[in-house]
This record gives structure tokens, C-alpha cells and sequence, in this order.
């Protein structure tokens, strides 16, 4: 069990290499060459941080996170080079150990998916997530701006394909209230949504929503979980793996309250391939970023960025990064010693130490550690040997990960996704209405149709009615699906029973909630 007021990290220069729980928040960044001991030093920090009972949130990129559930063991093939280290250490404590953990994945394969809606994420970052120029980000304004308007629901792809095929038949009328809308910019749009859908990103955006607290939790033990999200497979779309981490950032930082600088994290955040997310961004985006980075450290949350080179990180966040771990970087090419001036430049001096030099000396699990003290002073970088964490070095086999996610304390909450009413379905009916009421009109007169009651009901009628099952399999609804160019996937003989004041209350919550989001997100990303 690690101090209550601090991390062990290792020894160097003969002392005690701590990182302070109470400067935790003040984020940090552990780098270093492919195979110099990153990952080992992110699951050993992980398991101290829970021990302590500061949840953490960290990407396994590889695979080999996940091991950090199950307790290492004795028998594994380099076990003695742990124990030893751990005798080296003077850590008469160690002992192997599992870690409370709950896994996650976008795509629902090896954990709990992670769903968000399309209101929820907005029009920024989608634009940024489908590489949209700013005509066609000032149309996709436009969009949501209407389906705020007219209360439709944005929760999945198929709700956005279904407003932009309505916007593109509709341009002439939305132009002359929002601004151009050309079809053009419509169609480039709708080509990048079936793009992201190939790529499995459709499966991001639904309900269940996250719900961010969930995060933020620790066992019956007073442990911090680990959650852990398999980024094997969504490493393949960097884009959505960037857009995804910076999307939970500001999650956190509109969702949780402020509270300074306590005596622990509320939460510990890893950016594994960190990256990935400055790649091809815009400079304002970036500037975004350092004050989202910035200022989510008063809300408790400490965010840690995890790369091969220190100079994947801009200036401005670097400036952010008070904890650094830096291992071994290695001067093959001018870059490469450009990162380690760089990285030698970022720590307070040492005199006993020539950290350019030691950079490329460091040995697999050693770095030089320098971290915030209690006055908010950075350490003297010391050449550190780093603690063997105590839980499994590898993968975790897939029975226990099946294990794992049985007891979960979110097993059911989140596995099956839920299609209610949305953009989508009320879109489709409206076709339906139309295509019905020219129909009457032709038979009755325009007059007589005009004294009944309009057919689509508004958000409170429907409020009222939603015990009976409704039919989309018609014929009018086959003839909608086609005018609006797609095809839903929700069940079209599920059951819309729910109270009528729950009805009105999840309807009304939707466009106002997601308005407020976006615009407090929006005003972080302009």
C-alpha cells in the first residue's frame, strides 16, 4: 500500500522518488523510446493511484494494460528480475496484487461500450472528426441549430443522416433563415459520415449516453478503479481515438465542479499515443487543448501524457506538465537530438548530472524523474531506478476478461443499445404525413383537411400517447426510408410505453442539455 500522502516511484541519487498526491492534478508526462519501461511506469503509477483511491482512466494501445487487473505471480518468466529490483529498492512490502478494474471499448467487443449522442458531441468536433472545412462546418452548424429549433433529437448517425438529406431537400427554405446551404456542402458531409460508419465510429454514438461519473468510482475496499479502454483496434482510426480522449476531457471538465487543488486527485487521466492528438491540428485547436488542459486540473483531474518523443507535445501543454518521468530516448537523427535537448531543458538542474548525456545511458526501467514538491517547486531531476509494479506484466486471456466484465458494477447498464424516438423516426413519420395528407387533400379538399388536427404530434402529445406500439413497416414507411436514403435500424415493433412526464422531461432534456454542452465546449474549442 502506497503512503497516504504520496506515490514511492522509485530510488535515485540515493533518496526516495515520490510524487506528491496533492500536486497529482498538476498533470505530468512519462516518455522515452519504444521498449525502455513506458508501460511499466504508467501500470505502476495506475495501481498506486487506485491503492489510494484515485480512480484512473488509461488507453491500453497494445493490449498489455489489461493485465493490471490480476496479481502478478512467481512463476512468471521474469519474476525475479521484479523481486530483485524490489529487494534493490528497499520495498520490504512487496507483494503481488490485482487491481479493481472495469473494462471499456468503443466498440463493445472487449468491455462496456462507450457511447455518446451526436447532440452531446456537437458540431465542432464532429467537423474536426470528419476533416470538414469551414463552409461545410458553418452547414453543419446550421444542422444542429434547426434540430435544437425543432426539438429533434441528434443521438446516432442515422438521426445526422436523416437531418442532412431533410436539409438538403429543404436548402432553399433554411438558407433564407440561417445562410447558405448548399447541397454540395451537404452531400461532402454525408460522404465523410459514411466514411466514419465504415470505419465502426457509428457504434460510438447512441444511448445509453456515459455517464461520466461512472468513471469516478472506487470498490468496496476504498480502491480507485482502473478503467481500462482496449484502443487496439480504435488505433487504427486515429482520428477517433483523438476526437474520443478529447471529447472525455471535456466531459470531465463541463460535468465536475471545482475544487482547487485537493489532497488527492478526483481522478487520474493517461493519454497513451498522446500524439495523436496534436496531429494535423489546427494552432487554435491546440490552444484549446492547453486551456482545456489547463483548466480541468481545478476540477481534480490530472491528465498525463504518455508518448515516445517529448517533442510530440506543443510548447504551450508541455508548460502544463509538472510530473515528469523521462526514460531512455536514443540519438540517431537530428530530431531525435533536438527531443533530447528538449527533455533535458524541462528539469531543474541537477549539477551532479549531465541529463543530456544520461538520457541516452538510461537503462531499460530507469529515467530521470523530477516531480512537483509540496510548494509547487519542480524536484532536482535524479537518475531513478523505477518500482516493479505488483500486478501482471501482459495481457489478461480473454475467460478472464469475460470474468472481469461479469462483475463489473456495470454489467447490463450499458451493453445493450437503445433506439428511441429521435431525428430519425420523426423525420420519417413527417414524410409519412405528408405523403398522407396529399393524398386526403385530393380525395376531401383542402378545406376539409384543414380542420383536423395536425398528424404529427408535438413533444408533450406524444408525451401522452407513447403506450401504444408503433409500425414503421408500412408502406408509407418504406417510402419515407427511401426519400430520406437510408434505412433504420431500430426495432420497428418495440414498445414506446413511459410515463408522460418522463417523456417530456427526456425529450425536453435532450436539444436544451446538448445545447448547453456544445456551447460551453463550443466556447472552449473557438
Amino acid at each position: 500500500m502506497a503512503d497516504a500522502t504520496e506515490i514511492f516511484l522509485g530510488l535515485g541519487g540515493d533518496e526516495r522518488q515520490s510524487l506528491n498526491l496533492s500536486r497529482a492534478n498538476r498533470h505530468g508526462l512519462i516518455a522515452g523510446a519504444t521498449g525502455t519501461g513506458k508501460t511499466v511506469t504508467l501500470q505502476g503509477l495506475a495501481e498506486s493511484f487506485s491503492a489510494n483511491g484515485v480512480p484512473v482512466f488509461v488507453a491500453d494501445v497494445k493490449g498489455d494494460l489489461s493485465g493490471v487487473s490480476m496479481a502478478g505471480s512467481s512463476q512468471f518468466k521474469h519474476a525475479d528480475k521484479l523481486e530483485g529490483r524490489a529487494k534493490d529498492l528497499g520495498m520490504s512490502d512487496y507483494a503481488y496484487s490485482d487491481n479493481p478494474a472495469i473494462f471499456w471499448d468503443l466498440y463493445g467487443k472487449q468491455g462496456h461500450p462507450i457511447r455518446t449522442t451526436i447532440s452531446e458531441m456537437g458540431p465542432l468536433l464532429l467537423a474536426r472528426l470528419m476533416d470538414l472545412n469551414d463552409t461545410q462546418e458553418g452547414v453543419l452548424n446550421i444542422v444542429f441549430r434547426f434540430a435544437d429549433e425543432e426539438g429533434l433529437l441528434l443521438l446516432n448517425l442515422d438521426d445526422l443522416q436523416s437531418m442532412l438529406a431533410y436539409t438538403a431537400e429543404n436548402a432553399k427554405q433554411l438558407s433564407a433563415k440561417y445562410g447558405n446551404v448548399s447541397k454540395a456542402s451537404v452531400g461532402a458531409i454525408q460522404r465523410q459520415l459514411l466514411q466514419l460508419d465504415s470505419q465502426g465510429a457509428g457504434q460510438f454514438f447512441g444511448e445509453p449516453a456515459l455517464e461520466i461519473d461512472d468513471f469516478i468510482k472506487c470498490d468496496d475496499q476504498g480502491r480507485g478503479y482502473i478503467n481500462i479502454l482496449a484502443a487496439d483496434q480504435l488505433m487504427r482510426s486515429p482520428k477517433l481515438y483523438a476526437t474520443f480522449l478529447l471529447w472525455l476531457l471535456a466531459e470531465l471538465f463541463e460535468t465536475l465542479p471545482e475544487i482547487g487543488d485537493p489532497t488527492k486527485p478526483k481522478l487520474v487521466f493517461f493519454f497513451d499515443e498522446a500524439h495523436l492528438l496534436f496531429d494535423d491540428a489546427p494552432k487554435a485547436l491546440e490552444d484549446k487543448i492547453e486551456q482545456v488542459v489547463r483548466l480541468i486540473r481545478s476540477k481534480g483531474v490530472g491528465v498525463y501524457f504518455v508518448t515516445q518523443n517529448p517533442v510530440d507535445i506543443p510548447q504551450e501543454v508541455a508548460g502544463q506538465l509538472g510530473n515528469r518521468v523521462q526514460h531512455a530516448l536514443r540519438a540517431f537523427t537530428p530530431r531525435d537530438k533536438k527531443a533530447i535537448k528538449a527533455a533535458a531543458d524541462t528539469f531543474r538542474i541537477n549539477p551532479d548530472l549531465d541529463v543530456e548525456q544520461a538520457i541516452t545511458e538510461l537503462r531499460v526501467g530507469e529515467a530521470l524523474v523530477s516531480t512537483l514538491m509540496e510548494d509547487g517547486a519542480p524536484s532536482i531531476v535524479q537518475r531513478t531506478l523505477i518500482k516493479p509494479p505488483r500486478s501482471r506484466l501482459g495481457p489478461v486471456s480473454v475467460k478472464e476478461r469475460a470474468i472481469i466484465n461479469s462483475i463489473s458494477p456495470y454489467d447490463g447498464k450499458y451493453d445493450e443499445e437503445i433506439d428511441r424516438n429521435s431525428a430519425e423516426e420523426i423525420l420519417a413519420q413527417k414524410v409519412i404525413d405528408a405523403t398522407e395528407t396529399a393524398r386526403e387533400v385530393e380525395e376531401k379538399g383542402e378545406e376539409e383537411v384543414g380542420k383536423r388536427s395536425r398528424k404529427t404530434k408535438s413533444i408533450w402529445e406524444k408525451a401522452f400517447s407513447r403506450g401504444a406500439k408503433v409500425a414503421v413497416g408500412s408502406a408509407a414507411g418504406m417510402a419515407a426510408s427511401t426519400m430520406l436514403g437510408k434505412k433504420s435500424r431500430a426495432d420497428p415493433m418495440r414498445s414506446g410505453v413511459t410515463s408522460a412526464v418522463g417523456s417530456v422531461v427526456t425529450d425536453l432534456a435532450g436539444p436544451v442539455a446538448g445545447r448547453f454542452v456544445r456551447n460551453l465546449i463550443g466556447g472552449l474549442m473557438r
